[in-house]
């Protein structure tokens, strides 16, 4: 398979022009509020809603860009250094935290927080398993799968964490805090309720994916998710795994391959194509589009447009 010798270059390319891309927001810091740092776009969608007015939330990832190939710059550091809270996924999503944080200048007062403290994490790459004997190297550069966020169970323990850590930053408005927490989680508690009645009525129950990010929504709701690849999105498939996930897919009479808008779709269409099966969306929300930042698009519209797409791959 040539494409999958190409498949390198091709993620270099979209990193390149994905990193053009705008920000979720202004890279500025505001005096007289609370000034929040947070890593990518869940926990930056968290942090405004929780903190509302008396916080300015500054998100270093920019739009259309995947976590997983983002690096802080000098000036990522600098305003950092001067903000009162950071907050991290953990979960190793962050690869850099320990470095940056080390970096910061010895006065600075930036408290640093994990947001996935509290979530039974998922270890270890499920697909992986199959494969141990077949004299292969394989990617273990993540042990731990961090897209806690994925799933609205963990949104509920990771918003409960923003809370408490902006109480913890600025105690002076933990009323506030704490009305914009309990308005958020409502809001949270019905999408669990949700995904939970819907997902359960459904006539099928495995999706295939084209990277492994959805791991704690297949736990937390019943499903089973076969990956094209692991943890990390530009990790190379081999040609035998992507027969073995074409085999199951005519097998079991699949019929959508799931695709992420900030990676290549390339993976899913070679199993669509050789399957004869249509792609629809599965987002991870590990950042917003340009498109969608425009359009005011947040965690809870796209984890709708995710059921919507889920109910319909799962007919």
């Amino acid at each position: 398979m040539r494409y999958i010798k190409n498949i390198g270059l091709l993620f270099i390319a979209i990193t390149v022009f994905l990193a053009a891309c705008g920000s979720n927001s202004n890279k500025e810091l505001v005096e007289g509020k609370t000034n929040v740092v947070t890593s990518f776009y869940p926990l930056y969608y968290l942090a405004s809603e929780i903190g509302g007015d008396n916080v300015n939330v500054v998100n270093l990832i920019p739009a259309g860009v995947e976590p997983h190939d983002w690096t802080p710059k000098s000036q990522d550091l600098t305003i950092a250094s001067k903000a009162q809270l950071f907050l991290y996924n953990g979960a190793g999503l962050e690869g850099w935290t320990d470095d940056f944080l080390t970096g910061l200048p010895k006065n600075s007062g930036l408290v640093a927080a994990e947001m996935s403290k509290g979530i039974e994490m998922i270890h270890g790459n499920p697909e992986e398993d199959e494969h141990e004997d077949d004299g292969h190297d394989h990617d273990h550069d993540l042990d731990v799968d961090p897209h806690t966020w994925v799933s609205p169970k963990s949104a509920i323990i990771m918003a409960a964490n923003v809370r408490d850590s902006l109480v913890q930053a600025d105690a002076a408005h933990k009323d506030e805090f704490e009305a914009n927490y309990k308005e958020l989680v409502g809001k949270l508690e019905a999408l669990n309720d949700e995904f939970e009645s819907k997902l359960a009525t459904a006539p099928h129950y495995t999706i295939v994916v084209s990277h492994q990010a959805f791991g704690y929504l297949a736990r937390d709701y019943g499903l089973k998710q076969i990956a094209i690849t692991g943890l990390s999105p530009d990790a190379e498939p081999r040609p035998q795994d992507l027969l073995n996930v074409a085999k199951l897919v005519k097998s079991e009479g699949i019929k959508y391959i799931y695709f992420e808008e900030l990676v290549s779709r390339d993976l899913a269409n070679t199993i669509a194509d050789e399957t004869n099966t249509e792609l629809l969306v599965l987002n991870p929300i590990e950042g917003l589009t340009p498109k969608q930042e425009k359009a005011g698009e947040d965690y809870l519209s796209l984890m709708e447009q995710n059921l919507q797409n889920l109910l319909t791959g799962l007919q």
